[in-house]
């Protein structure tokens, strides 16, 4: 994750981040210009086409279509944005909850054998799920064409859960812990399984690809026909409007893909590995 200063505004207008859009979409910028340019050429030089031509009035297509591409691009960003939020809010739960679990187990747990089992054991369920959910082929468990060799392998998330729980029964039956207590911390154990099944719901279940074939259809479209309609009143000035638009466009489309799988290894995805690091310096405190 990008650490930066959110007051800081001249920073972020002049200072070019290797995570920024611009420099992923410079080739398809030029691209554009060009081809927006030989649009303006041909218009005004090459035909001469007048300023009472039928094609200077496709900007009215562009006025009623620039409305539903903005609705399209905030419910696109905004989709994106809150299952960025709720990976973070998962995460937060597991740090939460991981500290509980070792605050119950400080206090009742008198045996030092005991407490260095679960001092090793806790941290290490969020270190896996780490490297879980980083694991690309966590993303294509729901894909129908696709046979994983994941599929034939152990789910590490739930193998640590499952030796947590084993030694949290083995404490009860050699009565190290009472039935209420086994009742307590059955309920912080079992939050590290909704948390780990809330993540993969987010790294597996990407949007729909309809709709996103759509919007990248509708703004190649959109941007492809402006060229015709402002070339009358901008002149050769409709390049660097185009490629703007373009900029603007894609790059809301190219951010939102970016934080729609919070759990990979792209510059504003969440800092798992150093929640988890967090998590086991803590534990280690606390235990």
């Amino acid at each position: 994750m990008i650490s930066y200063n959110t007051k800081d505004w001249f920073t972020f207008i002049f200072r070019f981040h290797k995570a920024d859009t611009f420099r992923t979409l410079i080739p398809i910028m030029i691209a554009i210009g060009v081809y927006a340019g030989i649009i303006g050429y041909l218009e005004v030089e090459y035909w001469k086409l007048s300023q009472d031509s039928y094609i200077k009035n496709i900007t009215i297509m562009h006025g009623m279509l620039g409305f539903v591409i903005s609705l399209l691009l905030v419910f696109r960003t905004n989709t994106a944005y809150d299952r960025w939020w709720e990976g973070r809010r998962m995460w937060g739960n597991l740090v939460n909850n991981s500290r509980n679990l070792a605050i119950k187990l400080g206090s009742i747990l008198k045996d030092e054998k005991d407490r260095n089992y679960f001092r090793k054991m806790i941290p290490s369920y969020a270190s896996i799920l780490h490297k879980h959910l980083n694991d690309s082929d966590t993303s294509k468990q729901l894909f129908d064409d696709v046979d994983l060799e994941i599929d034939h392998h152990t789910h590490k998330p739930n193998q640590v859960a499952k030796m947590l729980f084993y030694k949290i029964n083995d404490l009860y039956d050699s009565k190290k812990i009472t039935g209420d207590q086994l009742i307590l911390l059955n309920t912080e154990l079992q939050s590290f399984t909704e948390i780990c099944g809330a993540c993969e719901r987010i790294k597996n279940t990407p949007i729909p690809y309809s709709y996103s074939a759509f919007i990248k259809k509708f703004i190649f479209f959109y941007v492809m026909t402006l060229p015709f309609g402002y070339s009358f009143s901008l002149g050769y000035y409709v390049v660097p409007v185009v490629v703007f638009i373009f900029y603007v466009l894609a790059s809301l489309e190219l951010i939102a893909e970016e934080i729609e799988d919070p759990f990979g290894t792209d510059e504003n995805d969440l800092p798992t590995k150093k929640i988890a690091e967090n998590i086991k310096k803590h534990i280690e405190e606390l235990l």
